[in-house]
């Protein structure tokens, strides 16, 4: 049994002025013993929203049953998580980004408000993941991250499909490539259960990240949500959790500049979402950590592209478990030199301890969803920071399973995704155009949307290589071709993007990973005499949460925090 002295914060409950607290807890009935105990938090971002996060909420049974065994008292609260899928393509995407503070400041406060001394955090959904491992970094007390799971991939004439090929098959639609009743059986077909999107997009790389972060057990990133494993790593995690508790392990122990550069290397070695550039600086933050674009940079010149994942590539994240999960990733990074394997884990153990005896890539026959260092997909790694004229302060661009990476072009410019939706509709974006869409940052939407509606339906329409996207908006984890996001500044604050025109040329270079380029062929001059006219638009939104959030969110290039 727990002994007080593991109690770091839940001193409400004891002494004589503590009894009418204490009879609060006797009223969900808890006795003396599991007040005596360390009182832990058990977070998860259950709803109906989504089926994201379907399984939090038997996952959290299991959770706390490891932690009552282990001589925890688990009290379980659940926060906000809004889907990114169901948000996508109307003015619902503009909360997206703002529920990921909003899950980190809710969980701090329930944490804070209560005293507990320990957390479990769990979440499934794009936004719940950084969410969580915020509010981690933020109170620094022991905790653990677990991942809801995957989904399934669903089954469409014979081929496996995920929700990214329903978005691209709308453009096929408005194409005449496809007939609306395909499209039905398609949708019908797309999601055959409970999980997380299946491909490499925003939530199965942040389930990646967690790993590679050190914040969550070895293997828990990859397991669908429907497996039976799910459950052993929820009730492993939450014994795993007691042990941090007992040893007084905290996330500062673990989440190190080394670790960042850990979970940074390992996203870019599997090609996932270009959301990493918000999320894993906006987590940083919170340990006081600053990591920036110069940083991906540096590692994505040294790192090499060896995941074979949608959407640039074959396998969904049920492929990557059947052959290792992410540890064979790790494993074969660690072997290469490319990972900081002396860094602290929740396990207790370093990251070479944990990948002792797991096989690397070279070592596993018979697969091809993970690739040897030595036979990459591509030499750098899956995401490029572009710089110039266009964007001073830096813009991300995907490159992974992307074969276009040069593009010169006359910009089409929107001052909204939904006039651009309906251009494309109409099949006004021709070959060689550059598609601006602009006013879509972090104060200017405000939330900073994902345009997934947008770039799949020039897939869809056979564009996706014949026209770059450029946007201070961000981008799906399932977004793939030239897609230029993150721009900054973005145009609310003036940056140069506001100054584009119709017609005005635009070069787009990521060949070279150590390099990268974004212009537009104006000079100093006329750039500066187009910004001096300029007027700052009206905000969108004048009172309530979003306005709230445009007046106090920072730059993309830092994470998009709120402070």
């Amino acid at each position: 049994m727990a002994s007080k002295n593991l109690k770091i914060r839940s001193v409400e409950f004891e002494g004589i002025a503590r009894a009418p607290h204490r009879a609060f807890m006797r009223a969900m009935g808890l006795g003396d013993k599991e007040l005596a105990q360390p009182l832990v938090g058990v977070a998860h971002t259950w709803n109906e929203a989504t089926p994201c996060n379907l399984s939090s909420n038997f996952l959290a049974q299991e959770a706390k049953r490891g932690i009552a065994e282990a001589g925890g008292t688990p009290r379980e609260f659940v926060t906000i998580a809004v889907s990114d899928g169901i948000g996508m393509g109307h003015e619902g995407m503009k909360a997206s980004l703002v529920s990921r503070e909003v899950i980190a400041d809710s969980v701090e406060l329930m944490m804070r408000a209560h005293c507990y001394d320990a957390l479990f955090a769990m979440a499934g959904c794009d936004k719940s993941l950084p969410g969580m491992l915020m509010a981690i970094g933020r109170l620094n007390l022991p905790s653990i991250f677990l991942y809801g799971g995957t989904i399934k991939p669903g089954r469409f004439r014979g081929q496996d499909v995920t929700i990214q090929h329903v978005y691209e098959a709308v453009g096929k639609v408005e194409a005449g490539q496809m007939t609306e009743q395909e499209l039905y059986e398609l949708e019908c077909a797309a999601c055959p259960g409970i999980g997380s999107c299946g491909g490499l997009f925003t939530a199965n790389t942040m389930a990646s990240v967690s790993e590679a972060l050190g914040m969550a057990l070895p293997g828990s990133a990859s397991p669908p949500a429907v497996d039976e494993q799910r459950k052993q790593f929820a009730y492993a995690s939450g014994k795993a959790l007691m042990q941090l508790l007992k040893r007084g392990i905290r996330p500062s122990d673990i989440l190190t500049k080394e670790a960042f550069e850990n979970a940074l290397t390992v996203a870019l070695a599997m090609g996932g979402s270009t959301n990493v550039a918000l999320h894993l600086p906006a987590i940083a933050h919170e340990l006081g950590i600053r990591l920036t674009f110069d940083d991906f940079t540096r590692i994505t010149c040294r790192t090499p592209h060896i995941a074979d994942m949608t959407p640039g590539g074959k396998y969904v994240m049920e492929d990557l478990h059947r052959v290792g999960g992410v540890p064979v990733v790790m494993k074969t990074l660690l072997d290469a030199g490319l990972l900081h394997g002396d860094c602290l884990t929740v396990t207790g153990k370093t990251v070479a301890e944990n990948l002792k005896r797991v096989k690397n890539a070279e070592q596993l026959r018979g697969q091809d969803v993970v690739h040897p260092v030595s036979r990459p997909l591509r030499e750098s790694g899956g995401i490029v920071i572009l710089k110039g004229n266009l964007a001073p302060e830096g813009a991300v661009i995907k490159v992974a399973g992307v074969n276009k990476l040069k593009h010169t072009g006359p910009a089409r410019v929107f001052d909204d995704e939904q006039s651009c939706a309906a251009a494309i509709a109409r099949r006004e974006i021709k070959p060689g155009d550059v598609v601006v869409i602009r006013y879509v940052g972090p104060k200017g939407a405000p939330g900073m949307p994902e345009m997934l509606s947008v770039t799949a339906a020039l897939r869809g329409q056979g564009l996706g290589y014949d026209v770059a996207l450029v946007t201070d908006g961000r981008f799906s984890g399932a977004t793939t071709g030239l897609m230029v996001g993150h721009v900054g500044p973005e145009a609310f604050v003036g940056g140069p993007i506001a100054a584009i025109r119709d017609g005005d040329m635009i070069e787009i270079d990521a060949t070279n990973p150590a390099k990268g380029r974004i212009n537009v062929q104006l000079s100093k001059e006329e750039l500066k005499k187009r910004l001096q006219k300029w007027k700052q638009p009206k905000p969108h939104y004048e009172h309530g949460a979003l306005a709230k959030y445009a007046r106090i969110v920072g730059r993309a290039c830092d994470g998009a925090v709120t402070h």
